[in-house]
């Protein structure tokens, strides 16, 4: 009987020891560490000359996804696939204001898609309140300290970078008001606002047009095909949208000559100006934009990691050049 209970004791030792291994490579780097935004190294993009009148501070989407399931949830600032997905990122998104603006832009500790996507919208915003937002918002303090110079500035931020920034404007922004009164619009695209953020944030607001200052602008692109709940970024229908070519806030149809330009991957893979490409509709029910003018299953093709009709990697592409139009 000694023997066995000896085995047993063994056996539930070794049990935990297994879970805290797993836990180890699962929140490996859910540590208290700051990353340095003093150095160089930490930043995906900084200007080499600061001579234009305005900043752009851009937050790459996710960028990273997990190759084996052991690998911790949350990447490192290091890694290479993002580092590289982000470069992706940059050029098919940031480059809308490069003509015009400084662009500051940090690495950052980011989630991985796949499994912030497969969580409940509460718990999403739990891990997006821990690493990734707390390394952005380092970032953006320590840009304000030392680049900005008391500039005018612009936010954009698409998907997981929306997200952060939602978390940036709510907390940072809110108290530090000297600073927000430099904001010229934050861009947080390819994320809902709600109308609940904004009613639990009453120091932000929603653009009503093309000329307003100080507020969000934001959409979430799919097909008409799709179906309400189908979008999973979308948890309700209480998203409000701006068209990103009328600039208008009613279900007015912008049609695809009205676009100053749509910035799509061409057959040399590299990105290049189409017109009359992609049109735009607010759908107010659904709390989306509508873009009924592309082939969705030639998009799918370049997006398979959403269902057939959710262009979500097309948020700027298609409107890219009314981004820039807009901004500047």
């Amino acid at each position: 009987m000694k023997n066995l209970f000896k085995i047993i004791r063994i056996f539930l030792i070794l049990i935990s020891l297994t879970t805290l291994i797993s836990c180890k490579n699962t929140y490996l780097n859910e540590s208290n560490y700051s990353i340095d935004y003093s150095k160089n190294k930490n930043w995906l993009h900084l200007p080499q000359y600061d001579l234009k009148e305005v900043d752009v501070f851009y937050v790459y989407p996710t960028a990273w996804y997990k190759e084996d399931p052991n690998e911790s949830n949350i990447c490192e600032i290091d890694n290479k696939l993002m580092i590289m997905g982000s470069q992706k990122a940059y050029n098919s998104q940031a480059t809308a204001f490069e003509t015009f603006a400084n662009i500051y832009s940090p690495y950052y500790r980011q989630a991985d898609a796949k499994y912030i996507l497969s969580l409940a919208e509460e718990d999403r915003w739990k891990i997006e309140r821990g690493i990734p937002a707390t390394d952005v918002i380092n970032a953006f303090d320590y840009y304000i300290k030392n680049f900005n110079h008391n500039k005018p500035f612009i936010l954009v931020g698409h998907s997981q970078g929306a997200m952060v920034l939602m978390i940036l404007l709510e907390d940072y922004m809110k108290n530090n008001p000297q600073v927000y009164k430099n904001m010229i619009s934050a861009y947080i695209i390819g994320y809902p606002i709600t109308k609940d953020f904004l009613k639990r944030n009453n120091h932000l607001k929603f653009a009503n047009g093309a000329d307003d200052t100080g507020v969000i602008i934001s959409y979430n692109t799919q097909s008409k095909t799709v179906k309400p709940g189908d979008n999973i970024l979308i948890s309700d229908n209480t998203a409000l949208v701006i068209n990103p070519i009328n600039w208008k806030r009613d279900e007015t149809l912008a049609l695809a000559s009205e676009n100053l330009g749509s910035y799509m991957l061409n057959s040399k893979g590299e990105f290049s100006k189409i017109m009359n490409f992609a049109d735009a509709q607010i759908d107010l029910k659904q709390g989306v934009l509508i873009c009924s003018s592309v082939d969705e299953n030639t998009m799918n093709e370049f997006s398979s990691i959403f269902p057939i009709g959710i262009y979500h990697v097309f948020d700027f592409p298609f409107y890219y050049y009314n981004l820039r139009e807009n901004a500047q």
